[in-house]
């Protein structure tokens, strides 16, 4: 097995955005491939938006945060919530290397997806009331079983159904 290899400190004001991208996608922070595509794509498109052999030290916060807005504003809240991630790590990575530059973009609230699936005992205790009528109760487990919408179960014609099974 070889040794992993060593990064070295990123040093001086002169350092350009592209080599202190690659320096930083070295690290073993982004070893795991998944981690490192995203923040390579991310990092590339700031860093060649902004030019990638400009000085690190000449970016300013406002100019990561038109970038981001640039090339993720329209995006899904995710999307950029991601991509900012990528980018905010690459810079919080350059500060304790005494670079600069820490974006002026603030994370974006996402929308929580509060659809979750009812659970199988519920629908069996459901199933075996007998106070419920036996329509709502075929209604229920044909949208449990099929996962149907709703609309494509009530347009079934009763003839439809294969009542054997």
């Amino acid at each position: 097995m070889s040794a992993a290899p060593k990064v070295t400190a990123l040093r001086g004001g002169d350092v350009s955005l592209a080599a202190a991208a690659d320096a930083f996608l070295a690290t073993p922070r982004t070893a795991n491939p998944n981690t490192h595509r995203a923040y390579a794509s991310a990092i590339d498109r700031v860093t060649t938006l902004l030019g990638r052999d400009r000085p690190l030290t000449e970016v300013t916060d406002t100019e990561i945060g038109s970038a981001l807005t640039e090339l993720w504003g329209r995006c899904a809240p995710a999307t950029w919530n991601r991509n900012r991630a990528a980018v905010t790590s690459w810079l919080t990575w350059c500060q304790t290397k005494k670079h600069n530059g820490s974006g002026d973009a603030e994370r974006r609230n996402e929308n929580a997806d509060e659809i979750r699936a009812v659970a199988k005992t519920t629908i069996q205790r459901l199933l075996s009331r007998r106070d419920i009528p036996l329509r709502e109760r075929t209604l229920w487990r044909m949208l449990y079983e099929k996962a149907a919408r709703a609309a494509e179960i009530l347009a079934l014609n009763v003839e439809d159904l294969d009542l054997d099974e």
